[in-house]
């Protein structure tokens, strides 16, 4: 399962991000270090199901199958959120640095950033404050606490004939790969002052851990500016996480229909004055902006920043169906290039190691272990006893 982390400044609205996400209950205020604990949920990414091209009934007819909503599938994702990070992070100032190793281990970071200017990069109330600041912070917190670990084990690095597979056993705790740091190496590190080790470690964690930046608070005077200056150097995806909470809470009460990610909402009950008032808020900036961007980062950063692909892996590749008769029982976020070798394995150990072949079954044809796996495939794996 995919992992993403949720970081930002206090106050920038990670929480209110993360419960529109998971409707998961947490603290929600306008004070810096409403997140005390590091919050874990469940939210899922959308991609159009398949069954809509499955033939799998008589005279092949379409077969729908009963786990999506409106031919759209939801996947699970793991989402992260922790305290908020402040300048001086990575020396113990503020609580996010103490759980830094916890969001680390995500595959990649979603920057939840008060685009509004509202509030300063300490979390507390601003008029006019330059967003860009907290982006810089950020980056560089989120660096120095990477130095900080490279520098725990850096005389082993000095004396050692493969300074890389050092680099590598210290850092495999939060999930980097060795081929990100051998391509971040800039000369024989044991000559490296302190600017070479900050540039190493910045150039690793953006290959990492990429991070996409959610401009939070859209809604609000001054974020279009703002975003349209930060998007000049750093990917923006326009946010307002409040709307999106107020309409999956009323879509979870029966309030009004509403789908993730949609450019609108239909009222299912009759709504009062109040209610109406901000519902009028809520369609106009639909209307004006196509999408409240929550949903839009998720897909985002699973499926264009991290590459993944869909797949669903069935039994019977002619009724792309499990031994139930199930349709499409099972959708799985797999990584890029992964294989069918690497499905079987993700489906069960046993199959993995008992692998003998696989079917596509949008294809009738065999396929080797090593075939690369593509979004949207319907793999068959045969596995022996």
């Amino acid at each position: 399962m995919a992992e993403i982390g949720l970081v930002g400044a206090p106050s920038g609205g990670k929480s209110t991000f993360f419960k529109a996400c998971t409707l998961k209950d947490v603290k929600i205020a306008p004070y810096p270090f409403t997140t005390l604990e590091p919050n874990e949920g469940l939210a899922y990414v959308t991609a159009g199901c398949q069954c809509l091209n499955a033939k799998t009934g008589a005279g092949g007819a379409s077969h729908p199958c009963g786990k999506c909503l409106s031919g759209t599938r939801f996947v699970p994702i793991k989402l992260w959120d922790v305290a908020g990070l402040v300048p001086g992070a990575h020396l113990g100032r503020g609580r996010g640095n103490a759980f830094l190793s916890d969001v680390m281990k995500s595959d990649a970071l979603i920057h939840v950033l008060d685009i509004s200017g509202s509030v300063d990069y300490e979390g507390n109330p601003a008029s006019g404050f330059d967003p860009m600041r907290t982006v810089e912070m950020l980056e560089q917190e989120v660096d120095f606490w990477l130095l900080s670990l490279l520098k725990k084990d850096w005389k082993l690095v000095e004396s050692s004939k493969d300074a890389s597979s050092v680099i590598e056993k210290r850092l495999s705790g939060i999930g980097i790969r060795r081929h990100d740091i051998d391509s971040s190496v800039r000369g024989s590190p044991k000559s490296w002052n302190e600017d070479d080790m900050l540039d190493f470690v910045s150039s690793l964690r953006r290959k990492s851990k990429p991070i996409l930046i959610a401009g939070n608070k859209y809604d609000r005077k001054g974020s279009e500016e703002n975003a349209e200056r930060i998007g000049k150097t750093r990917e923006v995806v326009h946010v307002s996480a409040e709307i999106e909470l107020a309409l999956r809470e009323a879509a979870k009460e029966g309030i009004l229909e509403y789908i993730p990610g949609n450019a609108s909402f239909r009222m299912l009950k009759q709504a009062g004055e109040r209610q109406e008032t901000a519902l009028g808020f809520m369609k106009k900036y639909l209307v004006e902006n196509g999408n409240t961007g929550v949903q839009q980062c998720l897909n985002k950063i699973v499926f264009d920043v991290l590459g993944m692909n869909v797949v669903y892996p069935v039994e019977d590749e002619k009724r792309w169906a499990n031994k139930k008769g199930e349709v499409l029982p099972d959708a799985f976020l797999m990584r890029k290039n992964s294989t069918a070798l690497d499905l079987a394995y993700r489906v069960h150990e046993d199959i993995g190691k008992k692998f003998i072949s696989a079917v596509s079954a949008k294809t009738g044809r065999s396929i080797a272990a090593d075939y690369v796996l593509q979004n949207g495939d319907v793999i068959s794996i045969k596995a022996g006893r």
